[in-house]
C-alpha cells in the first residue's frame, strides 16, 4: 500500500508572482551535523533544542517536519497545535516520547531509525561483559581509593565459556558473531522466531529457554520489551542459572526483574550482572541495582557513540526528505490513511486478523520462515493488505518491539527472515468470508477464522474444527482422544483454585487426535502447566493470552 501524502516537492520553477511554499523543518533535539545538512538540502531548517513543552507548542504550527531524539516529548497537545506538520522523525529506535495515536489521528507520519545503532549497542554489550569478567569498574574504584587489591579482584577468562543470547535480532546477532569469532566463546541462542539456518550464520546453536539458562556462563538479553517479555527474567529464572553465571542487559529496562537480580547477586545465586537500561530512567534514588558489589551499571549508553549518532541522524533525515518528496520511508511507525469505504468493509476483520496472528505465534513451534494469508469469499474483492498487516502485527508482535502497520509490516517481516504471501479466492471456503493464516516454521500451523454477527471467531486449528471466541486466557491442549483427559485437567485446575469459563473440543475422528480449548479465569504458572501435561499425559499444552 502506498503512503498517502500531500503534494510532493515540485521540480518546476514557480510562475512569476507566485508565492513559493517553502518547506520548514524543526530540529528540537541535538543530532549530528551531517543529518542537519541533509535536511537543509531539501528545506529550511531551524535548530532549536531544549524547548520546554509550552515553547514547542507555541512554534510548531509553522513546520512541515519535526526531528527529535528522546528528550523532546511530542504530545497530543503538540500535534493539536501542529496544523502544518506532516512527519515526525525520531533519530533513534524507541518512540515512547511520541504520542503515536495522536500522530495518526492528525494525519502525521512517525518514522524512526532502528538500524543505525546496531554496532554501538552490540559493542557496548561486549564491553560490559569484559568489564564484568575482569572486575574493571571495581579495580578502577579500588586504585583511585588508594588500595592495591590484586588478589581480591581476580577475574575470569571468556574464551571457551558459553554465551547465551536471548533474542537473535540485529543486535543479538552481532553480539553472537563478535563473541564467537573474536572471543572464541561457545554461543547458545533462544529466539522462537529465528530458524536454525539464521542462527548458524551467527555461529549460534538454537536451544530452548531451560537449556539457555542452565548452560550459559554469561546471559545477554536482546529481546524487545513487550507484554510477553516484561519480567521474563525473574527470581525463578536466575535460580536456574549456574552460581558463577553473569547477566548482561543493554536492551530494555523491565525485561529483568531488577529487585530479583540485585538479590540474586547479593546472595551468590549468580556471580554478577552488567546493566545499561532500567525500568525508570534516570534511575531514582535508592534503586536496587545501584551500589551492589558485583553489578556494573551504565546510564543507557548502548547507542552513545559518535558513529551511531551520525548514522541515525543521516537515516532519519533521508527518510524525512524522501517522504516530503512523495516517497515511502523505510521505517514508518504508524499507519497511512485508508479509503473510508474500503476500511468499513475490512474493519471487522482487522481485530480477527490480529488475534489469529497472536494465536499462531503462541501455538507455533518457532523458526518461522513463511506466513501465508488467504482470503475467501467477498474478502477477495477488496485490498486485504490491512488485514495481512494486522496478522503480522499479532504474530511478530511477540518477537519485536517495532511498531507494525500497513506501511512496514512486510518490510519488518522480511528483515526478520520471514516471507509473506497473500492469496484470494472468490469461492466460499468453510464460511462465506474466511481468513486463513498458515505459519511455516519447524512445522506447519493453520488457523482459520471468520465473523458471526460481528463477533470474531476462530473456526479451525490445523485439521480440527473449533468455535473459539478469541478473547481471554486459554489452555490449548493437543492429545489422543481418550476418556479421562478433560477430567484430569479439570480436577487439577480445581485443586489450584483455577476456574474454567468454557471448554471447546475438536477432533479428527473418534479415538484419534483431539484439541481442547479451555478458557480459564486466571493464568496458570509454569509449574502447574508442567504438572497438567504430566498428570494428563498430554501431547502438547500451551497457555495462550488473547
Amino acid at each position: 500500500m502506498s503512503i498517502q501524502t500531500e503534494a510532493p516537492l515540485s521540480q518546476e520553477s514557480p510562475a512569476e508572482g507566485q508565492e513559493v511554499d517553502v518547506l520548514r523543518i524543526l530540529v528540537a533535539d541535538p543530532i549530528a551535523a551531517d543529518g542537519v545538512e541533509r535536511l537543509r538540502a531539501a528545506a529550511e531548517v531551524d535548530v532549536a533544542t531544549g524547548l520546554d513543552p509550552a515553547e514547542l507548542i507555541a512554534r510548531i504550527a509553522g513546520y512541515d517536519a519535526l526531528v527529535v531524539r528522546s528528550e523532546t516529548k511530542v504530545t497530543a497537545e503538540v500535534f493539536a497545535a501542529a496544523t502544518r506538520l506532516r512527519v515526525v522523525g525520531r533519530a533513534g529506535v524507541g518512540v515512547d516520547n511520541i504520542d503515536i495515536e495522536a500522530a495518526t489521528r492528525h494525519g502525521v507520519l512517525v518514522l524512526n531509525a532502528p538500524t543505525g545503532n546496531t554496532i554501538a549497542a552490540a559493542e557496548h554489550a561486549i564491553a560490559m561483559m569484559l568489564a564484568l569478567a575482569r572486575n574493571i569498574p571495581a579495580a578502577d574504584a579500588s586504585l583511585r581509593g588508594g588500595r592495591w587489591e590484586r588478589s581480591k579482584l581476580m577475574g575470569v577468562e571468556l574464551r571457551d565459556r558459553t554465551l547465551g543470547v536471548l533474542g537473535l535480532g540485529k543486535i543479538g546477532f552481532e553480539v553472537a558473531r563478535i563473541a564467537g569469532e573474536g572471543l572464541r566463546m561457545r554461543i547458545l541462542a533462544h529466539d522462537p522466531l529465528v530458524t536454525h539456518e539464521r542462527a548458524e550464520q551467527a555461529g549460534a546453536e538454537l536451544v530452548d529457554m531451560e537449556t539457555l539458562l542452565a548452560e550459559s556462563d554469561v546471559l545477554t538479553v536482546h529481546v524487545p520489551l513487550t507484554e510477553h517479555t516484561r519480567g521474563s527474567i525473574g527470581a525463578a529464572e536466575l535460580r536456574r542459572m549456574r552460581p558463577g553465571a553473569r547477566v548482561i542487559n543493554v536492551a530494555r529496562g523491565g525485561i529483568i526483574d531488577e529487585a530479583a537480580l540485585a538479590q540474586a547477586v547479593r546472595d551468590g545465586v549468580i556471580a554478577g550482572a552488567a546493566i545499561d537500561v532500567f525500568t525508570k530512567e534516570p534511575v531514582p534514588e535508592g534503586h536496587p541495582l545501584i551500589g551492589v558489589d558485583g553489578i556494573v551499571v551504565t546510564p543507557h549508553l548502548g547507542a552513545s557513540t559518535a558513529e551511531a549518532q551520525v548514522n541515525v541522524a543521516a537515516d532519519v533525515a533521508d527518510q524525512i526528505v524522501e517522504y516530503l518528496r512523495g516517497g515511502s520511508p523505510r521505517y514508518a511507525v504508524n499507519a497511512p490513511a485508508v479509503n473510508p469505504e474500503e476500511l468499513a468493509r475490512l474493519r471487522p476483520y482487522l481485530e480477527l486478523g490480529r488475534k489469529m496472528g497472536s494465536l499462531a505465534a503462541q501455538l507455533s513451534s518457532g523458526g518461522v520462515q513463511r506466513v501465508i494469508c488467504s482470503y475467501a469469499g467477498e474478502l477477495a474483492a477488496v485490498d486485504t493488505t490491512l488485514v495481512t498487516a494486522e496478522v503480522l502485527r499479532g504474530l511478530l508482535g511477540h518477537f519485536t518491539d517495532t511498531r507494525l502497520n500497513a506501511i512496514n509490516a512486510k518490510t519488518v517481516a522480511r528483515s526478520m527472515g520471514v516471507d509473506v504471501d497473500e492469496h484470494t479466492t472468490t469461492r466460499s471456503v468453510d464460511h462465506a468470508n474466511s481468513v486463513f493464516v498458515e505459519v511455516v516454521g519447524e512445522r506447519r500451523l493453520l488457523v482459520a477464522g471468520t465473523h458471526f454477527d460481528g463477533v470474531p471467531r476462530i473456526t479451525r486449528i490445523d485439521d480440527f474444527r473449533v468455535d473459539m471466541q478469541p478473547s481471554g486466557t486459554f489452555l490449548v491442549v493437543q492429545h489422543e482422544d481418550r476418556p479421562g483427559v478433560i477430567a484430569a485437567v479439570s480436577s487439577l485446575l480445581a485443586s489450584n483454585d483455577i476456574n474454567i469459563a468454557r471448554i471447546e473440543l475438536g477432533r479428527d475422528h473418534p479415538r484419534g487426535r483431539a484439541v481442547m480449548l479451555m478458557e480459564i479465569d486466571d493464568a496458570v504458572d509454569g509449574a502447574l502447566l508442567e504438572r497438567l501435561a504430566t498428570v494428563a499425559n498430554l501431547e502438547q499444552l500451551r497457555q495462550v493470552r488473547l
